[in-house]
């Protein structure tokens, strides 16, 4: 969500434009109903300062900016969705806590995905000679994830974990090569090394990463993915899901756009694993 973009950049604005973050976030619905001289008053800054600070985060100016926010704030699931989990919930209320977190996630992911950008990115993949994705932690689930999906469109892909490992291969990279560095943080200094290596030896980086961090300035496509996540334990589990969202949404735009041919080959590794289920099976029963 554009608020959750505005939180994490915050360190990275300029004193008056951190002001005009801060009217923001205190008074979202208030400042989507406002024009751009009451939040310049309200923020005590000039509205020029207005303008420089939503194209700090990446808009065109002011209009463009309130209309994002606005987008926002309708799709948001309407009560306490980001209430943080107690230790006397009952099961319904960790039920209604975690899911609205999670449908909410998605909610501002589908509302600020950039589609050029995952047309950018389909673009490398499909002429790429093999697809390497890089992630750490919590982010190389979703880069073992993301080979498990890919590996079935016919290009060699595999999956780097090991800071050291994923060091080793960007730096045998070559033109023609993808990789898919993902981060939730995005300030990973192995990532960001390895990223720097590939991009040296002239393959594309993809980055799925949050916008303003040392790992999206390594991208050739950046996809950003600005949410929220350090408020409690608890958030990483539902913001993990829109990094696997993305992994799919790349994994069938790349199968779509490989054509029919492809898809067929799709469809025959499928029937295979169903034959071996099937034999497996009977073997066991």
């Amino acid at each position: 969500m554009l608020l959750d973009s505005i939180r994490t950049q915050l360190d990275a604005l300029s004193k008056s434009e951190r002001k005009v973050a801060l009217a923001v976030l205190e008074h979202p619905s208030r400042t989507v109903s406002q024009n751009i001289t009451a939040l310049a008053k309200s923020a005590q800054v000039s509205e020029p300062t207005v303008v420089r600070f939503c194209r700090t985060l990446g808009y065109d100016g002011w209009h463009e900016f309130k209309l994002k926010l606005a987008q926002g704030l309708a799709l948001a699931l309407p009560g306490p969705t980001n209430e943080q989990p107690a230790q006397d919930d009952l099961a319904s209320d960790l039920v209604n806590k975690i899911c609205s977190r999670s449908i909410n996630t998605l909610l501002d992911l589908r509302n600020n995905l950039n589609p050029e950008m995952i047309q950018k990115a389909l673009d490398i993949l499909s002429r790429a000679n093999k697809i390497e994705f890089y992630g750490q932690g919590t982010s190389g689930f979703v880069a073992a994830d993301a080979q498990h999906k890919f590996f079935r469109s016919g290009v060699p892909t595999v999956a780097y974990t090991d800071p050291a490992i994923h060091s080793i291969a960007a730096a045998l990279l070559r033109e023609g090569d993808a990789v898919v560095a993902i981060s939730q943080r995005g300030n990973n200094p192995a990532l960001v090394r390895s990223a720097k290596l590939a991009r040296r030896g002239g393959a594309d980086v993809i980055v799925l990463a949050p916008s303003g961090t040392p790992l999206a300035d390594m991208a050739t496509v950046l996809i950003p993915i600005d949410l929220i996540f350090n408020i409690d334990p608890y958030t990483p589990i539902s913001a993990r899901l829109a990094y696997l969202v993305v992994i799919d949404v790349l994994a069938v735009g790349l199968a779509l756009q490989r054509g029919p041919e492809f898809r067929k080959k799709m469809q025959n590794a499928q029937k295979a694993l169903q034959e071996f289920d099937m034999q497996f099976d009977s073997f066991i029963g």
